[in-house]
């Protein structure tokens, strides 16, 4: 069907669930349909800068069983930016010309870029500077890529710390404790709302809406005089101290990330409430495990229809998911629209109106 073509497909960003049932899907889709050859390239941009690329071929037999298999086959990276790129003497460098000279050795025609708004943007810039004809992917635990109702990997985190809050019910309640659960969320509250909703929290604590630990403390007090002695919260990772300050954590090579809010917020309510309290912090588990049937059936969705716009030869779009279908829509537009949670949003008034505490 139509001429023969050999395109790349990589993974890039944070790793989720689901990325390798796209993987899978491009393939079924290029190699079964259209009778393409499928390059997958190895650990985002950074197969692309050795010499030679990092590439392996890949055909059906290779990704049938990968549909439900975590993370990615091919490996991923979020460090390094290409246009400064940290040098092992210490140094930044632009390799971008590196990455489009790696992209043409291998004979590619086209480049499949599963990736969040951040890697979309590289790698958008990337396919300007280099004649890359680039499809977009959007994956990300935190459901903030614009214009997509759905990314690849959120319902699955979704589900994880759903299922968290489910137990954390049980252990609050029996021995009388304030259990707090903080899950990841870089900039936006998507999972702690929904998971906060559908796992019954009595608090939940997103950046989109501030909050004063007096009203968090009044929430608890009041379930307290009403005879319940145990509280579940469920706080995202981006949450500020009361007075703005943001609490990050090292995770080594002089980086830091978010990570402590739960700690932060355990130590103040035990001292307002007098309730033992107690924090779990989700982390990398939400990345983690077997995805989803939704994450599945949107990664299958989101693969074919990538391989379909090079069939009809439009470049610089992303598929996205919107009213139950695919509609793709140019990378700046997505990249141009973050999605936060909306405050006065569906499930913003979903969780007032079941008594949930927000803070404010």
């Amino acid at each position: 069907m139509g001429e023969h073509k050999r395109i790349g497909i990589l993974t890039s960003g944070g790793d989720c669930a689901g990325l390798n049932a796209v993987i899978r899907a491009v393939v079924h889709r290029a190699v079964g349909t259209y009778n393409w050859e499928v390059m997958g390239i190895l650990r985002a941009t950074q197969g692309l800068m050795h010499r030679p690329p990092q590439a392996v071929q890949l055909d059906q037999n290779q990704v049938d069983a990968t549909l439900t298999l975590a993370g990615t086959m091919l490996g991923t990276t979020n460090k390094g930016n290409p246009f400064a790129f940290p040098m092992p003497d210490g140094t930044v460098r632009d390799r971008s010309s590196d990455i489009i000279e790696g992209y043409h050795q291998l004979g590619l025609d086209a480049l499949i870029a599963i990736g969040g708004d951040g890697s979309l943007a590289i790698l958008r810039k990337l396919a300007q500077q280099g004649g890359i004809n680039l499809v977009g992917i959007p994956k990300t635990i935190d459901n903030d890529v614009g214009v997509t109702e759905r990314s690849i990997g959120f319902d699955t985190a979704v589900n994880i710390a759903t299922e968290a809050l489910d137990r954390l019910q049980f252990t609050a309640a029996s021995h009388d404790r304030v259990m707090i659960l903080e899950v990841m969320g870089r900039d936006a509250g998507h999972i702690a709302i929904s998971a906060g909703i559908a796992g019954g929290a009595d608090i939940i604590l997103i950046p989109e809406i501030p909050y004063t630990l007096a009203n968090i403390c009044r929430k608890i007090q009041e379930r307290q005089k009403q005879g319940k002695n145990y509280s579940v919260v469920i706080v995202s990772e981006a949450v500020r101290t009361e007075t703005g300050e943001v609490i990050e954590c090292s995770v080594g090579f002089g980086e830091r990330r978010y990570g402590g809010i739960g700690h932060y917020l355990a130590e103040r309510i035990c001292d307002c409430t007098g309730a033992e309290t107690r924090v779990t912090v989700l982390g990398h588990t939400q990345r983690g495990g077997i995805p989803s049937p939704l994450d599945r059936l949107i990664a299958s969705a989101f693969g074919v229809a990538a391989v379909d716009l090079i069939a009809e030869g439009k470049y610089d779009q992303i598929v996205t998911w919107q009213n139950r279908q695919i509609v793709n829509v140019a990378i700046a537009e997505v990249i141009d629209k973050y999605q936060a949670v909306d405050p006065s949003g569906t499930l913003v008034k979903t969780a007032r109106g079941l008594g949930i505490c927000l803070g404010d």
